[in-house]
């Protein structure tokens, strides 16, 4: 009977070990790998898209509410049927938005790199915290804001058939993800 109890306690220890190992191993560590980036705070894949200018997904709103964005405007030309002042002011506005794009994605890189090398100094305060994260937040606001209003510019650009023909290619069809209000 001891035998049976021995076997049966060390079941439950193993078992119970086995458990929390699995429990505690990844919940201990969520971030175990990433102190070796250069900025904690953004994955290589962020910074690089922010340096480049590219979208991120930060005109979410204008693109699936019928806002079309240069970029695929000029991908679907075409299909579109721009016409050349069309097509040269989209160009155009796709070059002066990834242009600004670009230099504010460096600010924020900078800015996040900035608020890194407190904490890494260990000279962060609870004031250069407060300063740091209320820059790269006005800078991650302007930069979404100019994301989206360039949606704007180029909806103002384009026809309400060729803004509807755009939801279309784009997989959007819902009749009320167009925004007729801003089409010419």
């Amino acid at each position: 009977m001891n035998t049976m109890k021995l076997i049966a306690t060390t079941s439950l220890c193993i078992g119970a070990a086995a458990a929390f190992g699995q429990h505690a191993g990844p919940a201990a560590a969520p971030y175990a790998g990433l102190q070796a980036r250069d900025i904690k705070a953004l994955s290589p894949q962020d910074t690089e898209g922010l340096l480049q200018g590219r979208g991120m997904s930060l005109a979410l709103a204008a693109e699936l509410n019928g806002y079309p964005g240069p970029m695929h405007v000029l991908e679907l030309a075409d299909a579109l049927q721009l016409d050349a002042g069309q097509r040269e002011r989209t160009q155009s506005l796709l070059t002066t938005h990834k242009a600004e794009a670009r230099d504010m994605g460096l600010r924020i890189v900078e800015a996040e790199r900035e608020l890194d090398r407190a904490f890494a100094g260990g000279k962060a305060t609870d004031e250069e915290i407060e300063r740091l994260t209320a820059r790269i937040a006005a800078l991650q606001a302007s930069l979404r804001a100019a994301h989206l209003q360039t949606h704007l510019k180029q909806t103002r650009m384009l026809s309400l058939h060729q803004v509807m023909r755009y939801q279309q290619l784009r997989g959007y069809t819902s009749a009320h993800n167009t925004h007729q209000g801003e089409a010419r």
